[in-house]
């Protein structure tokens, strides 16, 4: 059966700091969650220049887990759970902030000394109730970890989570289901997609543009479709670099708020008081 779509989503600009700016599809005035999937930040391509040192300080999170899927450049990762990374263009680190953690991201000291670009994309992923106050866990996947999937000519997918087209994703650390599948499909190439009924579908279009059955999608759009339905297909009209997310709906209430995704208001506001009081530690960076 056919999967409709629900939304397509431009993204809009929001800063997250006040030197940086993201493009935002989700959430959005017409549409906020599609849990797991709380937050897409698309940031870059930004320039660096040669001897900058801007980056995002040590900043908490808790009841979630934040994912960065490495476009260009190289960004560095650091976190008082002892995590020190650095990522390539290509991989993706999924860092599940549990109960609580503080962490700095950017680009790396060989990309502030030498300048170029740096690109990502950063999802927000909910875990239910019974797993917010888990211990913070983290896992880096090389690009070259990853398996192809819906393989044919002109077709560049690659799997980070979960199990899709008979292949599984490297990632561990996932408490629901969430299929996560980056890459490029060329111009004029159509591939066929089969997910399972009843999840929550999102397919972000971050270079170029594709047509979706008989919809176009521009650039920096993020389509949500119903989750009645289980196929699709996407042929691009243009070469066209996609994210494809597919997950088990949780379907519980969600209350997020700064840097942090709960079930309550109280329990976002508890959060802001406890980083504020010095609860989730202390980095150095």
């Amino acid at each position: 059966m056919k999967k409709n779509i629900a939304h397509i989503l431009a993204g809009k600009e929001k800063h997250i700091t006040p030197e940086q700016t993201v493009l935002q599809p989700l959430p959005h005035a017409d549409f906020r969650f599609a849990s797991p999937f709380i937050v897409l930040h698309h940031g870059g391509p930004d320039a660096i220049a040669p001897g900058s040192e801007n980056r995002i300080h040590p900043h908490p999170h808790r009841g979630f887990a934040p994912v960065t899927f490495q476009l260009q450049g190289q960004a560095h990762h650091k976190d008082n759970t002892g995590n020190d990374q650095l990522l390539n263009p290509g991989d993706t680190q999924w860092m599940f902030a549990g109960k609580g953690i503080l962490h700095s991201e950017g680009p790396s000291a060989q990309l502030h000394r030498d300048g170029g670009q740096i690109e990502i994309i950063q999802l927000w992923i909910n875990v239910p109730a019974a797993n917010k106050w888990d211990d913070p866990r983290y896992q880096y996947i090389p690009k070259a970890e990853m398996p192809h999937i819906l393989e044919q000519e002109g077709v560049n997918l690659r799997l980070m989570s979960g199990e899709f087209d008979g292949k599984k994703g490297p990632l561990t650390i996932s408490y629901t289901p969430v299929i996560s599948a980056i890459g490029e499909i060329s111009k004029g190439k159509r591939t066929d997609f089969t997910v399972t009924e009843d999840y929550w579908t999102l397919l972000y279009i971050a270079h170029g543009g594709v047509t979706i059955d008989d919809t176009p999608v521009p650039e920096h759009h993020l389509v949500v479709f119903n989750r009645e339905g289980n196929t699709f297909s996407v042929t691009a009209n243009e070469d066209s670099q996609v994210l494809f997310l597919s997950g088990q709906a949780i379907d519980e209430p969600v209350a997020a708020k700064d840097n942090f995704v709960m079930n309550t208001k109280e329990e976002t506001e508890q959060a802001i008081e406890d980083y504020k009081n010095g609860l989730f530690g202390t980095l150095d960076y």
